[in-house]
């Protein structure tokens, strides 16, 4: 009998399909601080769950799952029948999977206990970002943040295991269901962006190490508030139109940041006369794309402090966000600053 050592066929006849999710996380499984196998299988519940919702999101309009639930979130915001479900898709596959003891849910007022006292994750989630653009077929995402809790294992949730600074993040990523649905998610390790092929039910890599250009030309924002932005903001962008940068807001904060992580520019979601304290949610929001931004070489900040290092004083609390490359970032840190300055000097 004859035996020969495989040697890869790189005949065009089969080409390489590439490498999937679950390989890429077995395979990077050394890189996480805690190697113990928990964080791989939680990544994996996440892309399941994803994969569930993108299966929903893709027959909105022919299974009456569209428009509005009838009912407000904590945040005030009428809540999508998507919202809702993609919710309740995500809250279960973490529970099912076993390795996470809590959840806080941009759609539930409190925090969810799983009851799995022996979980060593607590996620942070918002299900479905930008859900307000399903009913019109516009790119919607989810975003999700994990951290290891603090208390011993087997005892029951406390506060400190919940209100966690960003720097405190394991891994966090997001979902883009757009052309394509896209999971993107960092370990602490660099950046990876996996695409997801429906005809064979598996996320590929497709962008591996993503890095943020420096600068770019474009900024992301919702101009319609222009009045009720504060002098050094105006300023930027008065200043930006001189460059002649290109305008680019889709209104799905997961969209805005992903074509920018790629392509070069800055987001902003600032805080206004109606938002003094900003609208983007601390925990399940900005948290989660700084890290990813930082990871990637780009910034985020809440237009002078690092967003990573805010201390979180209340589940749903709301930030500012500048977010992006990073000399684009910093210019308009810049403005901000000098405006501050002058009102200071009088």
């Amino acid at each position: 009998m004859k035996i020969k050592p495989y040697t890869p066929d790189n005949s065009t006849l089969a080409y390489s399909v590439g490498v999937t999710l679950d390989r890429f996380i077995k395979k990077k499984q050394d890189d996480f601080p805690f190697a113990s196998g928990e964080l791989s299988q939680l990544l994996r519940d996440i892309a399941l769950a994803t994969k569930i919702v993108n299966r929903e999101t893709n027959r909105a309009g022919l299974s009456n799952i569209g428009g509005a639930f009838g009912q407000t979130n904590v945040q005030g915001e009428e809540q999508q029948k998507l919202d809702v479900i993609a919710n309740i898709r995500f809250t279960r596959a973490l529970t099912k999977g076993g390795e996470v003891c809590a959840v806080v849910s941009e759609e539930d007022d409190e925090v969810i206990d799983l009851q799995n006292s022996s979980g060593k994750y607590v996620i942070a989630i918002d299900p479905l970002d930008g859900s307000s653009n399903i009913d019109v077929n516009i790119s919607i995402g989810t975003i999700f943040s994990i951290y290891r809790r603090v208390t011993p294992t087997g005892s029951p949730i406390q506060p400190e295991d919940i209100m966690q600074p960003g720097n405190q993040q394991v891994a966090a990523g997001y979902v883009l269901y757009g052309s394509s649905t896209m999971l993107v998610y960092t370990t602490g390790n660099g950046v990876n962006g996996f695409t997801y092929e429906q005809s064979l039910g598996e996320f590929f890599l497709s962008h591996p190490d993503i890095c943020a250009p420096k600068t770019g030309k474009i900024y992301s924002i919702n101009e319609g508030s222009y009045h009720s932005f504060e002098d050094g903001l105006k300023s930027y962008l008065d200043h930006c139109k001189r460059k002649e940068y290109n305008a680019r807001y889709i209104g799905s904060l997961v969209a805005d940041f992903h074509r920018n992580l790629l392509k070069g520019g800055i987001y902003i979601y600032p805080k206004t006369k109606k938002s003094p304290t900003g609208k983007l949610r601390l925990l399940y929001e900005a948290n989660a794309l700084a890290f990813i931004a930082e990871q990637a070489g780009a910034r985020a900040t809440d237009g002078k402090d690092r967003i990573l290092d805010i201390i979180p004083n209340s589940l749903h609390q709301r930030t500012p966000l500048y977010i992006g490359s990073t000399k684009m970032v910093v210019e308009a840190e810049s403005f901000l600053e000098v405006k501050q300055e002058s009102i200071h000097e009088k």
